[in-house]
């Protein structure tokens, strides 16, 4: 694994900046299709990239001046994650969400989505949140290991529509804050 070298993992200013990014990943990343299944226009969208970066949420990995990654990270959840069974009910505003984490795929394999995690879940710290969820498809696998290895608790599924998807298994993942690693 090679060593991360200097690195910023900072807001997100520069609208194409971000669409590059994540249209890079979308058409360099080997098995996109079966993983994450994303489609630029249906997901990510132009309107939502803009929206996380207009509300601060949205954030790029940057290595030696060049775009490695991207989240979002929104301090709050959805009243979809209202239904699973979490490991502590807490009211929206004391979770943060983390939605699109993506690493370039010049960039890939080297452990810059855990890097992310760790960046996001010091944030959400920072900002007083309990604990960090986030939703997956169920196809893909390699988030899924990631998201275990990184600490992260599965905590259940649904199937929901998406534009990109149709109707398809997301499983919902949960690191609690007080269980960070110090």
């Amino acid at each position: 694994m090679e060593v991360i070298s200097s690195v910023q993992f900072i807001p997100a200013k520069d609208f194409e900046t971000v669409k590059t990014g994540y249209l890079d990943v979308i058409n360099n990343t080997p098995g996109i299709e079966k993983y994450a299944r994303w489609s630029y226009g249906k997901h990510p969208t132009d309107d939502m990239l803009r929206s996380y970066i207009d509300n601060g949420e949205m954030y790029i990995l940057i290595e030696n001046g060049r775009t490695a990654g991207m989240a979002a990270i929104v301090m709050c959840q959805d009243q979809d994650y209202e239904v699973i069974q979490w490991t502590e009910s807490l009211m929206n505003d004391e979770v943060a969400t983390l939605h699109l984490l993506a690493v370039c795929p010049e960039f890939q394999g080297r452990a810059l989505g855990g890097f992310i995690l760790d960046q996001a879940i010091e944030l959400v710290g920072r900002n007083g949140k309990k604990t960090l969820r986030l939703d997956v498809l169920e196809s893909n696998l390699p988030a899924q290991h990631m998201y275990e290895k990184s600490g992260f608790l599965y905590r259940g599924k649904q199937c929901l529509y998406a534009e990109n998807t149709g109707w398809t298994n997301f499983l919902y993942y949960e690191k609690p804050l007080n269980e960070r690693k110090t």
